[in-house]
């Protein structure tokens, strides 16, 4: 076995002459040791921290293609343009995007060695005769990209990451390295048990960002606000010292109507969202990166993947639908260390609109047809076998909330399975609850970031403490430390300490992510987020420690 120290030479002598990096941050490089130590790894590493590097970097040491599974093509673009930019070898992806003709040629590429990095989406791994042509190859990394997808507790559940354990089984569970810039320690295990990992290693970086200037602006009508947006905006990108930069909006509409009122005020600007044409959307991708836009108004479509180091400042025109989405996108600024300036524009109202647009109703009569059609097979059956009677969304809408239920499983062969002596009218209960935990999680989130806006504590305190991170002082960089208002923390109770597991009387089983003196914030299984005064905690014997 190597020396640490010789593994450590190695990665950065391939580091600097593949991709031209000097140095290697401390997490980068502890987790690639890990990896080439045998280890399943799980990082997490702010944005802008360099996660691609832990397996693009080992990826040259062994033998065998590296599959990366990322949940965006645009995310997938930025990461193969960031590989064509190297001297490593070429990476190639498959996915509904591109020609038939393209996705051929790059299985090619991959079958005759020339293409070391192969890039899927979950979607992709569903399907037999992709898991077929990975498992002839002898792939030596399997990469879940944004892995908080895989958890119920993370703040982008997708149920097709659900299916990324009995891949990594089918390949004969090749090293896994899951990736995310968000991941409390709750959703961390989970991550760990949906995903499989063997005598794993976790690499977790601090989510304190210091230099970034943290601030909210409270409004009560809409207009004045869109106003106040406008001046901030105006303001910041006049003074070359504090441009580029990012202002995000809730709907495509607003993304527009905001870049025409600040490009009648002679600012360079241009709207982004998803409903662009991706001509028009690389465009403004290439004229950002290449410093001639000062702002990108732009819905959550815009951003994943930018590695852009001096944005001087990030506005949110209105609420996100989670501190994780919120804390992602502000990472997106000042990754040069220099500073930078974050402003929330808050309105308590605009709460509705992200409600509206995250609900989402268990589809009962889809539950209802599917599990008739599970009762009626007498084996393991694909997905598109079970009925032709719903659509073939409602039907994988069915089926997900069916697996997160653990009603049925998926087999290594990709066919799912239904629990023995399957009861249909329970199937269906317990589907409909994984739904409703899941709004609940959901409307939890935002009852944290409404905690966020409102808090006149120190607010890099709270939003540490979200992520389960304690600052034992104010931070000195936000509004509320600049206003006075912000106060040394004093000890909170040494009973449920941080990151310990709890049981609540009414909530169940939960996990600490901060204590404070008189208030501690936990995240329950079945409940999501939870502020409870310590106080009536030790009066009602709320809560218990839970092994």
């Amino acid at each position: 076995m190597r020396h640490r120290h010789e593994t450590g030479r190695d990665l950065r002598r391939v580091a600097e002459e593949k991709f031209g990096w000097s140095r290697l941050r401390d997490e980068q490089l502890l987790a690639m040791e890990h990896v080439l130590a045998g280890h399943d790894v799980l990082a997490v590493l702010p944005t802008g921290a360099g996660k691609s590097a832990i397996y693009q970097v080992p990826a040259l040491l062994l033998d065998g293609p590296t599959l990366v599974v990322s949940p965006l093509i645009a995310l997938q673009h930025d990461q193969l343009d960031g590989i064509d930019d190297s001297d490593a070898p070429p990476a190639v992806a498959v996915n509904s995007a591109r020609r038939g003709a393209e996705n051929r040629h790059a299985w090619e590429s991959v079958r005759d060695g020339s293409a070391e990095y192969v890039f899927l989406s979950p979607e992709q791994l569903a399907k037999d005769d992709v898991v077929d042509e990975l498992a002839g190859l002898g792939v030596s990394l399997f990469v879940v990209d944004e892995a908080h997808c895989v958890s119920m507790w993370g703040h982008d559940f997708r149920p097709d990451y659900l299916r990324l354990a009995p891949a990594v089984e089918r390949l004969g569970h090749p090293r896994v390295i899951a990736l995310t810039a968000t991941a409390a320690p709750p959703v961390r295990r989970d991550i760990a048990e949906r995903l499989g990992l063997l005598d794993h290693r976790e690499v977790v970086a601090s989510f304190d960002r210091p230099n970034l200037h943290l601030a909210v602006t409270r409004h009560t009508g809409d207009d004045e606000k869109r106003d106040a947006v406008v001046d901030r905006v105006l303001a910041l990108a006049e003074d070359p010292a504090t441009r580029p930069g990012l202002l995000y909006t809730a709907t495509r509409k607003d993304t527009e109507a905001h870049a025409d009122e600040l490009a009648r005020h002679g600012v360079r600007v241009a709207a982004y969202h998803a409903g662009m044409k991706a001509g028009e959307r690389d465009r403004v991708h290439r004229e950002f990166m290449a410093g001639d836009l000062d702002v990108v108004v732009a819905t959550s479509a815009f951003g994943m993947g930018i590695d852009k180091p001096d944005v001087r400042f990030v506005v949110h025109a209105s609420v996100p639908d989670s501190l994780d989405s919120y804390y992602q996108q502000i990472g997106r600024a000042g990754r040069d260390g220099e500073p930078a300036a974050i402003t929330l524009f808050y309105r308590p109202e605009d709460l509705g609109l992200q409600k509206f647009l995250t609900a989402a109703t268990a589809p009962e009569d889809a539950l209802v047809e599917v599990a008739d059609a599970l009762d009626r097979h007498d084996r393991p059956v694909r997905p598109a076998e079970l009925t032709d009677e719903v659509s073939p969304a409602r039907r994988t809408r069915a089926v997900n909330l069916f697996e997160q239920a653990g009603v049925v499983t998926t087999t290594e062969g990709g066919r799912l399975d239904p629990e023995p002596g399957l009861d249909q009218d329970d199937a269906v209960a317990r589907a409909t609850e994984a739904a409703e935990t899941h709004q609940r999680m959901i409307r939890s989130r935002l009852h944290m970031l409404t905690g966020y806006a409102e808090t006149t504590g120190c607010r890099r305190q709270f939003l540490l403490g979200y992520f389960g991170e304690q600052l034992e002082q104010p931070c000195g960089n936000c509004d509320t430390c600049d206003a006075g208002t912000a106060e040394t923390r004093r000890p909170g109770t040494d009973r449920f300490p941080r990151n310990s597991t709890v049981r609540h009387t009414e909530w169940g089983r939960g996990v600490v992510l901060s204590v404070e003196e008189d208030r501690l914030t936990v995240l329950f299984e079945h409940e999501g987020y939870r502020t409870l005064s310590v106080r009536a905690v030790e009066e009602n014997d709320l809560l218990t420690q839970d092994g």
